[in-house]
């Protein structure tokens, strides 16, 4: 993910995940278009995670695809970034 948001001189200030989905704080130009930055992220930690893990996958593919087509993104302008990386690396699902 870092080497993708450095493609884009974007700048990956914070990752975690779930099961079924990531979080992902990126810091990045006016100049790149969100859903280019995104479908890339998507696309080579897909090709990554196929490589890396061909048998661990059959239960977690949506239909083929390691990723949703969907995503959610928000703009965090007004909030302090420390305030969002803690919220970002503290998100796990209740037991």
């Amino acid at each position: 993910m870092e080497s993708v948001c450095e493609d884009f001189g974007a700048t990956l200030s914070e990752f975690n995940g779930e099961a079924d989905h990531v979080h992902l704080l990126v810091q990045y130009p006016p100049a790149v278009r969100l859903s280019d930055l995104v479908n890339s992220l998507k696309g080579v930690s897909s090709r990554i995670i196929r490589r890396d893990h061909p048998n661990q996958l059959a239960d977690l593919l949506w239909g083929k695809n390691l990723w949703s087509p969907s995503y959610f993104a928000a703009s965090a302008g007004g909030a302090p970034l420390d305030i969002v990386k803690q919220y970002i690396s503290n998100q796990q699902r209740p037991s």
